[in-house]
Parts: C-alpha cells; structure tokens; sequence
C-alpha cells in the first residue's frame, strides 16, 4: 500500500502524490516570534520533523520551508512592554527558537523567510488580487473581498453566511476596521501606518502586511505557486489557512496546496493550554526545571519528543504529570537499547566498535527483508502512524536490553553477534527516521575512576573477602557504585564490573 496522509481539504486519508516525481515541496506555517516557545509548538514542530524525515527515509527529496512572523502587534507590543527596539525583540525570540528546536532534534529547515525580508513580493501579491478585483483599497488599508471568491469556506468546511465577523485572526480596532470593509469577514492584506510603529512604502501609502498575506506571498516566493503539503496545528485551519488558499489561488494558482495537514492540541490536566488559564508551558521551563515527579530531576529532550510521538499527530495530547514520568522512563528503555552498541560492541567483538564514526546510521545498512522494517513502514505509510512505528522500536529495545543483562551477568549470549548486530543497526536507523537519537558519555572527568583504579579496588575486595573482611569488602563495593561502577560477582569466584 502507498503511503497515505490525510488532507484536511478532503476530510479523508489520500495517497501522497506529488508535483514532481520523487520530490516534496513542504511549507509550515512557523512562529511569530514575540516570546518564547511552548509545548503546543513542540507538538507541531516535532509532528512536522517527523514527516519530513520519514519522506526522505522513503527516498523523497524535500524542500522543507518555514517562515517567520517577525512584524505583528504582539511583537509591537512586547517591544513596548520592554523597552527593546522590535527588531531587538524579534532577533532574541529567532535565537530562542532554534536553542529550542535544536535540543528537541528538530532539523533546521531549508529556507527561513522573513515576512519584513518579503515586502517587495507581498506587494506584488496584493497588486495582482486588486487587478484581479478580489482585494480593494480603503484609506491606506487593503482587504481582501471573501464574497468575490467562490470557495471561501472549503477547507474549513464553514458557509460563508454562518462565519462569525471579524475573523482576520489578529488585534486590530475593530470599530474603525469595520467601518472600511465591505463585508464583516473581509481580512486585512495592508495595513495603514499608525504613529510611531514602522512601516514600509506601497502603492497604498506606508503601511505593514497583514498576516495572512505574508504566508501566501512566501511560500510563492520559496517554492512556486503550487505545493505538495501545506501543515500547520490545528487552530490555523480557520481563518489562517482558509485565508491563504483565498489569496493564492485567486491570484496565483488554481490550487494552493494538494494536502493540508494539521496536527491536534495540546491540552494541559484535561484543559486547553492558555495562559490565561495558567498552565501555559515554555519548551525550555519543562526541560530546565526539576520536577516532583521525576524525583527532581530534568525532563530529558528525548522524552518529550517521545511523548508528542506517542499520539497520533492528529489528536489531541494531554500533558500531565503521570505521562511525563511514564514518557521519561520509556525514554530510559528506549536509551539503553540505542546505547547497546556502545555499551556491548568491544565484547561482541565487533571489528568497528572504536572507529570514530562507529554508530553513524549513515554507514549503516539495515536489510530490507527485516520484519521490524516492514512493520515500521507500514505503521508510518498510514497517515504517519508514529504510535505503530514506535512499538517496533520498543520491541527491538526490550530485546536488546535483555541481551545486555544476560552479557552482563553471563558474559555471553547464545544470540550470534551478527544477529544482535543487525538488531541494533535497525534500532538506530528507525530511532533516527522518528528523530529519537542517544550518544554514549564519552566525558572523562577527572574523578571518574579509570579501568586500571576500578581493577585494583576489585582485587583488594577480592582479598578482603578471602580473609572473611566483608565489612571493607562492602565498603568497596559502596565506593565503586558511589563513581556509578556495578558489580556482578561470578558463579566460579570472579568478578565484572559495569560502568553506569
């Protein structure tokens, strides 16, 4: 079965066909960048990640493009609030969103256009809705006339007579914004200058861009007047993308957009995040904070990834202290299999295991007949089924994991080499495609006990329980856990130790 996604616009799961044979031209909508990141854009921009990759594990060349809202009245607003030049505002927030993307392994994406790097062709844009008499002029504002476009309404599924008023998505005075338009549903394309903000020329007088108009004129100015996917979460669904498919496909394009794709809320104890409420969340408050219910320590950026990907995309996600805490430890299970190959490779024998690049995907090859392959593909090949994908994962892990205590205690294994080998390869390949990546501590600091000092407290614990002295025998073994070193006494009287 090919690879199927669901289109918002047709209400229904669709085989993924694109424009051009074995490419995907892919644009998010992205952040307007007056604050920090929270956990509903850790949801969509993990979501999106995760698509991407797995359309380039499927042999997809993507162009993945993401904007950036960098004038809006909130960015105005905050600037006010602080004291900070906009520009100041906007630079600090860009700088917070990749700190913040980076740790959650999130690729950058190819192209990051600016709304204010984009004036020249949002102009334009606007210039070819009025010829086309769909946008009108209205001292110094331009809006865009919903009743003159037939389909206004189709993504959303909304009638045009049943929409509420004032549904342009963004503060504005709605008394004096009103009185210009000629419908209550019309959306600003440009806005008039007001004192003291700033403003670019236009044939309309000095003004800024509306906020949906930017979208529209980026994603033509990145990747051409039709696109394969077109994401967001689920609140840009109406009056957002409704608005977008309105200005391009009047001006531009008989379609926007083959697939829209949206991803489901993140709700906080059952209730809507909002700050209102007071159980808004930023990326970096979750990671950075200790918390109660992981025995104060941090939550692990893993954990949260995999938490977002247990849930499928489309549904909503409730975040709460107990699926943290069970995100965290299956993170833990999870880890232990992807270290596997650190942790078992020397004594395995494995003829790679101190190369530089050993535990590189890149260099791995995972055999196409594998059952787990298959599984995964086909969890992933439905609507990008992460759930699924992500038992196969476990799966492998458990395995592994079972494998590492019997070469612990036992010091071998009737699994071949090879075998536990493709196993692990396949776990780090997959683990890679849903962005869930572990690095061995290579970090040797200074107290961090060497081979040599660990073999020597053994033997000196071996000496006092020869001469019945279990009291130091037991002090030993205390010290060497204290520096995270397990040992595992022998059925024939030696001793191996493990490194935590």
């Amino acid at each position: 079965m090919p690879l199927q996604l669901y289109n918002t616009l047709s209400r229904t799961k669709e085989p993924l066909t694109t424009i051009e044979s074995g490419k995907v031209k892919f644009y998010c909508c992205g952040v307007t960048v007056y604050d920090y990141c929270h956990l509903g854009h850790a949801r969509s921009y993990i979501v999106w990640d995760v698509v991407r990759r797995y359309l380039q594990w499927r042999g997809f060349d993507v162009t993945y493009v993401q904007n950036y809202t960098d004038i809006d009245d909130k960015i105005l607003n905050r600037a006010a609030q602080t004291g900070q030049n906009w520009q100041a505002v906007t630079q600090t927030f860009i700088q917070a969103y990749e700190e913040d993307m980076a740790r959650l392994n999130i690729l950058a994406a190819d192209h990051y256009p600016k709304a204010t790097e984009s004036i020249p062709a949002i102009v334009n844009l606007i210039q070819k809705l009025e010829a086309q008499e769909v946008a009108y002029a209205a001292n110094g504002d331009v809006y865009f006339a919903v009743e003159k476009f037939p389909g206004y309404g189709k993504l959303s599924g909304r009638l045009l007579d049943q929409m509420e008023a004032g549904a342009s998505g963004r503060v504005e005075q709605r008394d004096q914004a009103e009185q210009k338009k000629r419908h209550p549903l019309d959306f600003a394309l440009w806005k008039a200058a007001k004192p003291g903000e700033p403003s670019w020329d236009s044939p309309w007088g000095p003004g800024r861009p509306g906020w949906h108009i930017e979208c529209s004129a980026m994603v033509n100015q990145c990747l051409g007047t039709e696109i394969d996917i077109h994401a967001g979460g689920s609140d840009l669904v109406f009056p957002h993308h409704e608005n977008e498919i309105a200005q391009s496909e009047a001006a531009l394009t008989p379609r926007l957009a083959r697939y829209w794709m949206h991803n489901g809320f993140v709700n906080v104890g059952g209730e809507k995040m909002s700050k209102s409420l007071g159980n808004f969340t930023t990326i970096r408050q979750l990671l950075d904070t200790p918390l109660p219910i992981l025995s104060g320590q941090t939550l692990d950026p893993m954990a949260l990834r995999l938490f977002v990907l247990q849930a499928q995309y489309r549904k909503p996600i409730d975040f709460t202290d107990d699926a943290i805490a069970a995100a965290q430890q299956s993170w833990q299970t999870l880890k232990e299999g992807l270290l596997f190959g650190y942790d078992y490779g020397a004594q395995l024998q494995w003829s790679d295991h101190n190369d530089p690049d050993f535990g590189n995907p890149a260099n791995m090859r995972i055999p196409d007949s594998s059952d787990a392959v298959h599984r995964f593909q086909s969890a992933m090949d439905d609507d990008f089924n992460s759930p699924g994908g992500l038992v196969v994962l476990f799966e492998l892990a458990k395995d592994l994991r079972k494998a590492g205590n019997v070469l612990s205690h036992q010091g071998e294994t009737s699994i071949p080499s090879d075998d536990l080998r493709n196993q692990w390869q396949t776990l780090v390949c997959l683990s890679q495609v849903l962005g869930l990546e572990a690095q061995p501590d290579l970090s040797t600091p200074e107290d961090k006990f060497s081979e040599q000092a660990i073999e020597a407290l053994i033997e000196e614990r071996q000496a006092a329980r020869q001469a019945k002295n279990y009291a130091e025998s037991d002090r030993i073994r205390d010290q060497l856990k204290a520096q995270g070193i397990t040992l595992i006494d022998q059925p024939g009287g030696g001793t191996r130790w493990l490194r935590e």
